[in-house]
């Protein structure tokens, strides 16, 4: 069994996935879709860049992370259906995306959330060095947002799916309970939660790309963090959260109901009661840390092969 990974180099975490499986499964990977048995569409726009020969005479499993409105218009949906053609089986990080593709596709789905690496998340005791580095008062109460948040044309249009609205609705509850609240951001796109920041005059700090090794000293660096998205989970940043036992509360969105305890669960109504439980997240995120987190992935191919 020999599988082949869709290259994509958009330093997004789907180079991350094939770079860690490639380095963790040597002997039953290839970098030659030629030598391949199966081939495994990371993302599922990748299939355009691959000649149809390939997919025809090989097992192809799509991995398909969410779905918005927009995927179920007239050219998304003639899209779909003619990957379908060539796709065997697919992949998914979320129950919910499970069953929205169940609506399209007769083809066999699998449930499997991405491997954690702990040689890139851990926790960092020393928190109060960690935060003399970037300089933040050890008084403060930290809250922490990971992810992109505008749209990618204009820069100011909140990107709704990810929820910056709601992020910014619970950053003034916690205005009102903390003072000295410090707000944390990395990532592409911030323009919408940095201006949302500033009108309510509340300290943030913005680092907007950096490298896993200071991403993981920043997540050691939070009191909290949030995943307010309506329909993607992040989702990585809850078992990123989980491993480094950062406190998190999250809607109820990708794995985040498998990962987190109930209480750190919560919607827009009751967000004011949610509450972290870092041990249960770090007990589950425990589950899917390599190599233990590449049984299921292994486990599937071997299935289907």
């Amino acid at each position: 069994m020999k599988i082949y990974l869709t290259d994509i180099n958009e330093s997004w975490i789907v180079d991350r996935i094939r770079k860690e499986w490639y380095e963790s499964n040597p002997d039953i990977s290839t970098k030659k879709i030629s030598d391949s048995d199966i081939v495994w569409i990371v993302s599922p726009w990748l299939w355009k860049k691959l000649k149809k020969k390939n997919l025809k005479n090989k097992k192809v499993v799509c991995s398909i992370y969410h779905f918005e409105d927009k995927d179920f218009d007239v050219e998304a949906l003639q899209e779909f259906n003619e990957r379908d053609k060539y796709v065997d089986y697919y992949h998914v990080i979320s129950p919910k995306t499970k069953l929205e593709i169940e609506k399209l596709t007769n083809k066999k789905i699998f449930y499997i959330p991405f491997w954690v690496n702990e040689n890139i998340w851990f926790e960092i005791e020393n928190k109060k060095s960690l935060r003399e580095k970037y300089k933040i008062p050890s008084s403060s109460f930290v809250i922490g947002s990971f992810q992109r948040d505008t749209e990618g044309s204009d820069l100011k249009s909140p990107k709704l799916i990810k929820g910056p609205d709601r992020f910014i609705e619970i950053i003034k509850e916690y205005k009102n309970r903390h003072k000295d609240l410090v707000v944390l951001l990395t990532g592409k796109r911030r323009q919408f939660v940095i201006s949302e920041l500033k009108n309510m005059n509340i300290k943030y700090s913005y680092f907007e790309m950096i490298d896993f090794k200071k991403l993981n000293e920043l997540y050691n660096c939070l009191d909290l963090y949030i995943v307010a998205s309506r329909i993607e989970g992040g989702p990585q940043a809850i078992v990123e959260c989980g491993i480094t036992k950062t406190p998190i509360i999250s809607t109820d969105v990708g794995f985040a109901s498998d990962i987190l305890a109930k209480e750190s669960i919560f919607h827009m109504k009751n967000f004011k009661n949610a509450k972290p439980n870092i041990e249960i997240a770090y007990k589950n995120s425990k589950f899917l840390s390599i190599p233990k987190g590449f049984d299921n992935f292994i486990n599937m191919f071997k299935s289907i092969q």
